[in-house]
């Protein structure tokens, strides 16, 4: 076998961390070929992340319809066209596939399109071989000095669950459902399940969420659960927190749901047109062939050490390591990529990841919660600034929300952050810059930030840490 038969890497999935890694590993000089069994940009371009903001910022429009009265302007009866809203979304997402297919050109990339498996090696120093069942037909072996796992992930059902996907159904059924439900039962509060609820309910379908814990959002900072609560019963949603589901099922016109407190109580039946589980996800390592190369899983999940090898020549990254965002799965892509060429390169920095939730109002964070860095002993000052008094929030109309920032006492290096409101999602960027670097308290302050803008609460907040915010 020559070397030139061999490739540098092999990429297994193209969501947002594996065509990431195949163009970085190109742009290094590497031979590389890509494996995709689907659509080219994973489900977070086609079925995830893109699609769902499409239909978000339809929601957003439809609800500035119904307030246009707010800004001087006559709308007489909107209505919603749900088949063309739905229509909207899936034609984005498959521009921005294209878009991928381009770019995996543009590096020279071979896409291959099928499902892969990784064979048995032959010996320490033999090359890997992926088999590719093309979706065309036939079968191909590629052989490779290197593997990236990217195969992300799948929603999940709570156990005895059914997902029908006419009833009962999970994310994908949910952005391409026929027609508008009536009435929607939504399981799990958090970021897909809160992202549905307010995208239903912005076009009048009547909404309940049930969640096991106690607050929506229950990985976010408390206070900002509290002011999604706030928001949300505002807009006319059920909300069953801190309780459990004991029964799903479809009951032919309906889907019906038996949920209890889950610390003991009187059971209860919901029923409503269509019930949404988004409950968490499981990662795609089936029929991999990662047992003849004793690949460690935990819980399904593939485990990896500090440089995200899993074997020899084997590498893993996003979803199919449970590490659920689109954007750290392309950190991790960079980051493999350019060790596998032996490029000067840096750790992705878990501590400093930003989490986004695009429901309205929108939720933004990075670093710790109060709760969490008192738990640690750290000395901390934390600041609050609403985004109300904000001359931009009352010309935009805004929800108002806010943005809670926690500082280091000692040493004024950011701890935490968190927003929930206006812009908090493209917001969080300046806070993410200070959580990586060596931003600290004083030099933020001292920062201008333009007026009138939302991003003068993020300023306003940390000015209030330190006891001297000017407009509260």
């Amino acid at each position: 076998m020559s070397n030139e038969d061999v490739l540098d890497v092999v990429v297994i999935g193209s969501g947002p961390g594996g065509y990431v890694a195949a163009i970085r590993a190109a742009q290094l000089g590497l031979r590389v070929a890509c494996v995709e069994k689907a659509e080219l940009g994973g489900i977070c371009l086609n079925w995830g992340c893109i699609p769902t903001k499409a239909l978000l910022k339809t929601a957003e429009v439809f609800e500035l319809f119904h307030r246009a009265k707010e800004f001087g302007l006559a709308v007489d009866n909107p209505r919603a066209d749900f088949p063309a809203v739905i229509q909207r979304s899936r034609d984005v997402s498959a521009k921005i596939s294209k878009g991928v297919a381009f770019l995996l050109k543009k590096n020279k990339i071979e896409h291959v399109a099928g499902t892969a498996k990784l064979l048995p090696r032959t010996g320490q120093w033999q090359p890997h071989q992926v088999e590719v069942e093309q979706n065309g037909g036939g079968t191909r072996v590629l052989k490779t000095k290197h593997v990236i796992l990217a195969t992300g992930a799948r929603a999940r059902a709570l156990p005895g669950m059914t997902l029908d996907g006419e009833r009962i159904i999970e994310y994908r059924k949910a952005m391409t459902l026929p027609a508008q439900p009536k009435s929607l039962i939504v399981i799990g509060a958090g970021a897909i399940g809160v992202e549905f609820a307010s995208f239903y309910r912005a076009l009048g379908t009547e909404v309940t969420i049930v969640e096991y814990l106690p607050r929506l959002v229950p990985n976010e900072d408390a206070e900002v659960s509290t002011e999604l609560k706030k928001a949300f019963e505002r807009k006319g949603m059920k909300l069953f927190l801190g309780h459990k589901v004991t029964s799903a099922k479809n009951a032919g016109d309906r889907a019906t749901v038996t949920i209890e407190p889950a610390s003991g109580g009187e059971a209860k039946t919901l029923e409503a047109d269509v019930l949404l589980c988004a409950v968490g996800i499981a990662p795609n390592t089936e029929g991999l062939g990662l047992d003849a190369h004793k690949v460690a899983l935990d819980r399904g999940f593939i485990k990896v050490d500090d440089r995200l090898s899993c074997g020899d020549g084997l590498w893993a990254i996003g979803d199919v390591i449970g590490r659920g965002l689109a954007h750290t799965a392309s950190a991790e892509g960079v980051y493999v990529a350019e060790q596998i060429a032996g490029h000067e390169t840096r750790p992705v920095d878990y501590t400093a990841i930003p989490a986004c939730t695009y429901c309205h109002p929108e939720i933004a964070s990075v670093g710790l919660t109060e709760e969490k860095a008192k738990a640690a002993g750290i000395p901390i000052k934390v600041g609050r600034f609403p985004f109300r008094p904000l001359g931009k929030t009352m010309a935009a109309s805004e929800y108002p929300g806010f943005v809670k920032t926690i500082w280091n006492a000692e040493n004024g290096a950011l701890v935490g952050a968190h927003m929930i409101g206006p812009a908090v999602t493209d917001l969080i960027a300046e806070l993410t810059l200070a959580k990586s670097t060596e931003v600290n308290v004083d030099s933020l302050v001292y920062t201008v930030h333009a007026h009138p803008t939302f991003a003068e609460a993020i300023k306003e907040a940390s000015e209030d840490a330190l006891g001297h915010a000017i407009h509260l």
